[in-house]
């Protein structure tokens, strides 16, 4: 067999290449939050065997299409909302049995509009925005990722990033997220925000945990690999010997080094 017609092997056997791009990578995933998504994935574990992809797909569009036909509209679902499908607050995104709420998210309400037509910027309000849905999808159980932000808007995980940091500096607080709540991913914003307010502010680190919705677990180990990170440095800044005497990764000592910078220049 010729080595150009071998094929990656994906859980769906989708993507014939030698690896799949990374935008297949980050945004393939995502079909799970949506119903086609979930019913696939259900007959792709439950019944393997029985079901080849191509069967299993006309037989998922059958039932999205009599579903569609026979589920009205959600009585208390208001023009300017979506029913989104979010990671559950008991689960985690890496999770093999990940579990998905269906939340209730205000993509724009009657205060979006007076605002802008008075005069305010986009930005604001696509922040204020960011902050309202993450919440809304935490009172309901569930946590937003960037990525789900960025498919509402269209715009990639970046912007959205920016935008949600952007608040946060802004109202001296972190959001609910994927990222904050359940340290997925390369979330800084957080980091800073706690380690500032019990390292500069003087803060007692049981208020702060409160005051950025953390768990004091989680908030004692920022401060402690903070603190180790710190201590290293003052006898070897060398990023080979801070990886060795603590045991963190590379990405994290270059988080909490970018930190303590920070901190010294405001010192």
């Amino acid at each position: 067999m010729s080595i150009l017609k071998k094929t990656v092997i994906t859980k769906e056997n989708e993507y014939p290449m030698f690896a799949p791009p990374q935008s297949y990578k980050h945004y393939n995933s995502a079909k799970k939050r949506l119903l086609h998504g979930a019913l696939e994935q259900f007959f792709g574990t439950e019944l393997p065997a029985v079901f080849g992809p191509l069967l299993r797909k006309r037989i998922v569009d059958e039932i999205v299409d009599i579903v569609d036909k026979m589920t009205p509209q959600k009585d208390n679902l208001r023009p300017g909302q979506i029913v989104w499908n979010a990671v559950s607050i008991d689960t985690r995104p890496s999770d093999p049995n990940c579990k998905f709420v269906p939340v209730i998210l205000t993509l724009i309400d009657h205060d979006d509009i007076e605002d802008l037509a008075s005069g305010e910027k986009m930005t604001t309000i696509a922040q204020n925005a960011i902050a309202r849905i993450s919440k809304e999808a935490e009172q309901q159980g569930a946590y937003l990722s960037m990525r789900d932000i960025g498919l509402f808007s269209w715009r990639q995980n970046s912007n959205i990033s920016s935008y949600r940091k952007s608040w946060e500096q802004k109202h001296d607080a972190v959001l609910p997220h994927i990222g904050s709540k359940q340290d997925f991913g390369t979330c800084l914003t957080h980091k800073e925000i706690i380690i500032k307010k019990v390292v500069l502010d003087k803060k007692d680190p049981r208020i702060v945990a409160k005051e950025t919705n953390h768990s004091q677990r989680c908030v004692d180990r920022y401060l402690k690999d903070y603190n180790r990170v710190k201590t290293c440095c003052l006898q070897n800044k060398e990023l080979w010997f801070i990886q060795n005497a603590t045991g963190l990764s590379k990405g994290l000592i270059l988080q909490y080094l970018r930190i303590i910078e920070k901190n010294e220049k405001k010192t």
